[in-house]
């Protein structure tokens, strides 16, 4: 049965939560004793701590965007559910919550400064510049992917539209009610987590017409990106507590409901495993080594976690000791979303009318995770299409999240990368950082049999290579990182040469393979080009570690 099947991934993630992330706790020395950002730089707008049950729901919710959802459906339909059901296991617990958890240390032992910040210090200032063009223009990716899906997701769904917009005028009341009334935590989410549920019924009764917005080159979609655009930028330069603390906080209610009511669902409702187990090694995504594994493109790990944990995260941490919960726990808590997006499939039988309309591009991969919560929701009596819209408007908060998070972190690397000071250059660098992402979402992209396909369907291939490359120069440089303190780092390193292997393989397979738009096909070898001056960087300051003297690194020469 489907239920035993997810009982055994759960307890698998559990566990290796337990005893791999009280190995890495020995590893990284995290004791409690070393200092946090917010701490020693408290500003009030980007240094601010935040309570551990705040922090962890704006982590979490930051990196479970569409990636653990749509990633597991698309490797499941093309080489069956076994090899993504692995991967996601093993991958979570040996790379993915190793790469989360050591990022978000080596930032806070760093004043909370990105991944490149550690480079400038570990390999060299020029690989901390190149290291930022490469975060930066991943990003760009990002942010046109989940920019284009909410999108997408706003026209087909006037009440997911409704629903989100309310959500976000919730979050900024609590948000208002916590930090300047005063308000209880728990009062505050006794008072606004029932109205973020109510609201699902309150864009049902009132859901925004497909005609309420004006269609921009025949596409009210591309009217929807661009009003997403102007909220990723307000929501950008105002302080994290206005917004995205406390959206990020009830956003998570709205995806530990989601993961509860599935869990449940999957257990009570008598499931069978029906979607064939293993369908082929080579599929219409390309071969199932190397693609597979950057397909789940944050199910089983994610280079955008370690902005995320190196870019908000370690600003707003309030204690080093809740490091593992928010790092290592997202991302096991991650691999659970992952498990049940796959079950979503595995439930399925592959002449299903569901299966015909994914293969036939009438079904999205969200579409087949909104029918799965349809059916999990109906174990409780809750009508089908009522858990299908639930499930949509998770997935659109999730997305939400992410943009704003994502556009917040673009700033960051700006300033970074040309020296701005934070405060009074955000206006600007926040703009810069929305302006390609503006600029994709209103471009029409083609397959190579000239086909129209959306944006984010164009993009996707190379999104997942990228990120995942990204991963890999991050664990990269936390190995660097961990060796100039004088601690042993093959807990690491092993990790970062296999995504290096995987991701550099696929990217060229991807690229070379063609079907591929030309910017993003010009963004993606300049990606593949950055990243190996970044490994060269890399080998030859690992070599010049060696040849010296035996002298260790300490916290205050990474400040």
């Amino acid at each position: 049965m489907l239920a035993v099947l997810f009982l055994f991934g759960m307890a698998v993630l559990a566990g290796g939560y337990l005893v791999y992330g009280r190995i890495l706790d020995r590893k990284l020395e995290v004791t409690g004793e070393h200092p946090v950002p917010s701490e020693t730089m408290c500003d009030g707008v980007d240094y601010v701590p935040a309570r551990t049950p705040v922090l962890f729901g704006h982590h979490f919710s930051s990196i479970a965007g569409a990636g653990p959802i749509v990633g597991p459906v698309i490797a499941a339909m093309a080489f069956g559910w076994l090899p993504a059901f692995a991967w996601i296991l093993l991958g979570t617990i040996l790379i993915g919550g190793v790469h989360d958890y050591a990022s978000l240390v080596a930032s806070i032992r760093s004043r909370g400064r990105s991944i490149a910040e550690v480079a400038r210090w570990i390999i060299s200032p020029a690989a901390q510049k190149i290291l930022l063009a490469f975060i930066w223009l991943a990003l760009v990716y990002v942010l046109v992917v989940f920019l284009d899906l909410t999108a997408t997701t706003f026209k087909a769904s006037g009440e997911v539209a409704t629903s989100s917009i309310l959500f976000i005028a919730l979050a900024i009341l609590f948000g208002l009610g916590i930090y300047r009334l005063r308000l209880p935590v728990w009062l505050g989410s006794l008072i606004f987590v029932p109205l973020v549920f109510a609201g699902i019924f309150v864009g049902r009764a009132l859901p925004l017409p497909p005609t309420s917005l004006p269609a921009i080159a025949g596409d009210p979609g591309k009217s929807w990106a661009l009003i997403l655009v102007v909220y990723c930028y307000v929501a950008s330069v105002t302080p994290v507590w206005v917004l995205l603390q406390p959206r990020d906080y009830l956003a998570s209610f709205l995806l530990y409901a989601t993961v509860l009511a599935s869990a449940v669902g999957l257990l009570f409702g008598g499931f069978a495993i029906s979607f064939p187990p293993f369908l082929s090694f080579q599929s219409n995504i390309g071969p199932l080594f190397p693609i597979l594994f950057v397909t789940i493109a944050c199910g089983a790990i994610s280079g955008f976690h370690s902005v995320i944990a190196a870019g908000t995260t370690a600003k707003q941490l309030a204690r080093e000791q809740d490091a593992k919960l928010v790092g290592y726990g997202a991302m096991a808590t991650e691999g659970v979303v992952s498990l049940i997006a796959l079950a979503t499939v595995i439930m399925l039988t592959a002449g299903s009318d569901a299966v015909a309309a994914y293969r036939a591009n009438e079904l999205s991969a969200i579409g087949v995770f909104a029918r799965g919560m349809g059916r999990f929701t109906e174990v409780f009596g809750i009508p089908a299409e009522i858990g299908r819209t639930f499930g949509a408007l998770a997935i659109s908060t999730f997305l939400l999240t992410t943009l704003d998070t994502c556009t917040r972190l673009g700033r960051f690397l700006f300033h970074e990368f040309f020296g701005i000071e934070q405060v009074r250059g955000r206006f600007l660098s926040t703009l810069a950082t929305l302006a390609l992402p503006a600029l994709f979402v209103l471009l029409t992209f083609r397959d190579a049999a000239g086909h129209i396909v959306p944006a984010w369907k164009a993009i996707w291939p190379v999104f997942g290579a990228t990120n995942q490359l990204l991963a890999a120069l991050a664990l990269l440089v936390v190995t660097l990182w961990l060796r100039a303190k004088g601690k042993r780092a093959l807990f690491v390193a092993i990790p970062a040469a296999f995504m290096l292997i995987i991701t550099l393989s696929s990217l060229v397979y991807i690229v070379a393979g063609g079907g591929q738009n030309r910017p993003v096909e010009v963004i993606a070898v300049a990606l593949f080009v950055l990243a190996i001056v970044v490994v060269a960087m890399s080998l030859r300051a690992a070599r010049r570690d060696l040849a010296r003297s035996g002298r260790v690194l300490d916290d205050a020469e990474c400040s």
